[in-house]
């Protein structure tokens, strides 16, 4: 479910309305076409992945995704080198790379010239402190933008789409909804993931409290 409700434009993003509003730091670059780059530092779950992809279709660039867990050197290098050509063609590359606090500090010094070239705008997601985990060099090039933890507000967002997407109401009582956010803890992915095994379990009444606490935990 979480791929199905996944945003689809910056106004569908829940919880992040501090960078994301008109007045927010992103929304004032979005209005201004003037994109920096980037680190987004946050807790698992509350849609750096999705914003990321999202600011390159708002500035008109070019998406490319890496994650440091799975890529290496020979995987920065093909990407700097397809951003590279297509900038010759007019158009510019967001670099979305996941994790970006697992690669060292020498492939994190191989984006410095790429990035002070404007050859790519790099969008790093990482959910440990950059002031420890991040190059200083490359730090300096970059703001470093804090996304929250979903509140209740934006995971009642969440149930109410996925509701939409099913055609009927959660099976829950009111105190079982609460109880699904608690055990979310504010991570919007795995939230929908545990309203999804809600949906599709084949229980004549709603969940309550207790029932669902149970129901998670087998």
């Amino acid at each position: 479910m979480a791929d199905v409700l996944r945003p689809t434009s910056l106004a569908d993003i829940v919880g992040q309305d501090h960078l994301l509003a008109p007045d927010g730091a992103i929304g004032r670059m979005v209005a201004q076409k003037r994109l920096s780059s980037m680190i987004l530092w946050g807790p698992p779950g509350v849609g750096k992945t999705s914003l990321a992809r999202l600011l390159a279709d708002a500035s008109d660039l070019a998406f490319t995704s890496i994650s440091a867990v799975f890529s290496g050197v020979a995987d920065l290098r093909k990407a700097f080198e397809a951003a590279a050509q297509l900038r010759a063609t007019g158009r510019g590359t967001l670099l979305f790379v996941d994790e970006i606090h697992r690669f060292n500090r020498a492939q994190q010094d191989g984006f410095l010239p790429y990035v002070e070239a404007g050859t790519v705008t790099l969008v790093g997601a990482t959910t440990e402190n950059p002031s420890f985990e991040i190059n200083g060099a490359l730090l300096s090039r970059a703001r470093v933008f804090v996304l929250k933890r979903l509140e209740d507000e934006g995971l009642e967002t969440l149930l109410t789409r996925a509701e939409a997407h099913y055609g009927r109401p959660a099976p829950l009582d009111a105190q079982a909804r609460q109880t699904l956010m608690d055990f979310a803890d504010g991570d919007g992915r795995h939230f929908l993931t545990l309203l999804e095994e809600v949906f599709q379990a084949a229980f004549d009444q709603p969940f309550d409290r207790a029932g669902l606490s149970q129901f998670l935990q087998r």
